[in-house]
């Protein structure tokens, strides 16, 4: 609390009427941002318009006022959307808000047991395949809105597959309506953008032309978002309705999904917008403001918040340098509710799912996939798509995990990658000729050591030819052995000595000796043939005599 206190300190220091200026034209800027993505996200998360609206209400002001950073905006977001419309089909809306009362919970335990140093360890990858695998979801979850049609299942793959036995017949107005919307989009200027968002512009001329083409709202040939209530606490609210204990068992599991997201989510997000501002994410506060806030969205009737990184963005690239423009974006969507209430009841949901299927393309970050196809990074790629997949035909967080175990195994292979040459040993006569020495061998290893590589040192040794009277294994270039490979080693070895093979080693660091003195494998050999390099072994192998002292253990 301390340090919160001291970080608000330096964040107002010298604020004035100046910064506050910039602060509101921020907020502005995004609250028009926002405001169409909160009705779309509130419907496409299995919920409304009035608990999208809310979301980014109270997460605003809540999350944004105890967030890790001055430049953090939360609110409903496509990735989450993505994870509720499956509970929502499953367990209703009441299941979606309990679960998201239980995300606050997790996530405030996560940050006590500070486990959102984890994210930095998820490769750029899997995050990768992560984004894309939700932009399809979210894309595929929009084709009821957008085409006007029927489909059933709990997930989007189930309602597309619906359509082969429920048909699929298009209502052509709510296409027109879904085309118009992507297209203003798409075609809208980027300097325009800046002060008036595409997003909001396709919102306002599919009203205009909602109002056109069906004046009575009873007698709209398209789903419209209806009528959304002038305050701030719905009829489905958890504080209406209570929490109902019997299904908090079964919603422990897609907490945890919800929970793992938000927490991917918003510490991703802010890192990327640090980097923009120049200003650190204190990662556990941040943990601690959207537990906080997920606990209180659900008792006012709104669904799960995360933080957004296009609302970010916009705020730190429209000057907004407190989290002032986070309440100030939140107080002008209050506004926009209580007086714009009555034309936006009368927006076409097909509108709505233009906005997303646009936001859905948009959050792939393209720049990232193009550079995987173009430096044709094999593995990398792998990562991509194996996770891509995985959150589309399974759970997010299990999408993480294969991601992760990927990455993982991947490494595993790469690591197995250990390079053997083998190169004759020459000898200096008198006179200052060479002769090579073809009973001698020095063995060269660039690699890992274990059990995945320990097969390849066998397989090479097979060519030594029964002359063969010293080896000297290099290894300056192994940085890791395990006890297996040592174990594989001291076979080497003996079987060498049997044949009456005189054995060296040289170069081996530090930390490989001393896994190799814990195992035996150094009384084994002898620490005086453990020598510093190869022409040291080289020499003591013809019997010349050295000054150079064996490594020291």
């Amino acid at each position: 609390m301390k340090t919160y206190i001291n970080d608000l300190k330096r964040e107002f220091a010298g604020y004035n009427a100046a910064a506050f200026l910039a602060d509101l034209m921020a907020g502005l800027t995004v609250a028009a941002v926002a405001l169409p993505l909160a009705l779309a996200f509130g419907v496409s998360s299995g919920a409304d318009a009035a608990s999208g609206m809310i979301t980014a209400i109270v997460a605003g002001i809540v999350i944004g006022l105890l967030g890790g950073a001055s430049y953090q905006i939360s609110g409903p977001t496509g990735a989450m959307a993505a994870i509720l419309i499956g509970i929502s089909a499953k367990y209703g809306l009441q299941g979606v808000l309990t679960a998201g009362l239980l995300t606050g919970v997790i996530l405030l335990i996560m940050a006590l047991l500070r486990i959102g140093k984890l994210v930095s360890f998820i490769p750029v990858p899997v995050i990768t395949g992560f984004t894309s695998g939700i932009a399809i979801i979210i894309a595929l979850g929009q084709i009821d809105n957008f085409f006007g049609t029927t489909s059933q299942g709990e997930n989007a793959i189930e309602k597309l597959f619906s359509y082969t036995r429920l048909g699929f017949h298009p209502n052509m107005q709510a296409v027109l309506f879904g085309v118009l919307a992507a297209a203003v989009m798409l075609l809208w200027p980027k300097k325009l953008a800046r002060y008036l968002p595409g997003s909001l512009m396709a919102i306002v001329v599919a009203v205009i032309l909602n109002f056109i083409l069906n004046p009575q709202a009873a007698t709209s040939a398209v789903a419209e978002v209806g009528a959304i209530p002038q305050k701030l606490m719905t009829e489905q609210s958890l504080l209406n309705t209570g929490i109902d204990l019997t299904i908090l068992p079964q919603l422990i599991t897609p907490a945890l999904s919800i929970a793992a997201l938000g927490m991917i989510e918003s510490l991703l997000c802010g890192a990327a917008a640090g980097r923009m501002k120049g200003e650190q994410l204190n990662s556990t506060r941040e943990l601690v403001a959207q537990g906080i806030g997920n606990i209180v969205i659900p008792l006012l009737g709104g669904v799960p918040a995360t933080a957004a990184i296009a609302r970010t963005s916009v705020a730190i690239k429209s000057g907004g340098r407190t989290r002032m423009v986070s309440v100030i974006h939140s107080v002008t969507l209050i506004l926009s509710m209580f007086l714009l209430g009555g034309i936006m009841s009368r927006i076409p949901l097909a509108s709505l799912a233009g906005v997303l299927m646009v936001t859905a393309w948009r959050m792939n970050e393209w720049h990232a996939i193009r550079e995987l196809s173009q430096k044709k990074l094999r593995y990398s790629q792998i990562q991509f798509v194996v996770t891509m997949l995985a959150t589309v035909f399974f759970d997010l967080v299990v999408a993480i995990l294969v991601g992760i175990v990927a990455a993982m195994l991947i490494f595993v292979l790469k690591s197995c990658d250990l390079k053997i040459a083998m190169s004759d040993v020459k000898h200096s006569n008198e006179d200052g000729s060479e002769e090579v020495r073809r009973d001698a061998k020095v063995v060269y290893l660039t690699g890992p050591l274990f059990f995945g590589t320990q097969a390849q040192l066998t397989h090479a040794l097979e060519s030594l030819s029964e002359e063969t009277s010293g080896l000297i294994f290099s290894m300056r270039g192994v940085p890791y052995i395990d006890y297996s490979a040592i174990g594989e080693l001291s076979d080497i070895v003996t079987q060498q000595r049997e044949k009456g093979v005189q054995v060296l080693f040289c170069g081996v660091q530090p930390n490989v000796k001393q896994e190799m003195q814990k195992a035996g494998l150094v009384d084994l050999v002898g620490e005086q043939n453990y020598l510093w390099d190869a022409i040291t072994a080289i020499k003591v192998l013809e019997g010349i005599a050295v000054t150079d002292t064996p490594l020291n253990p």
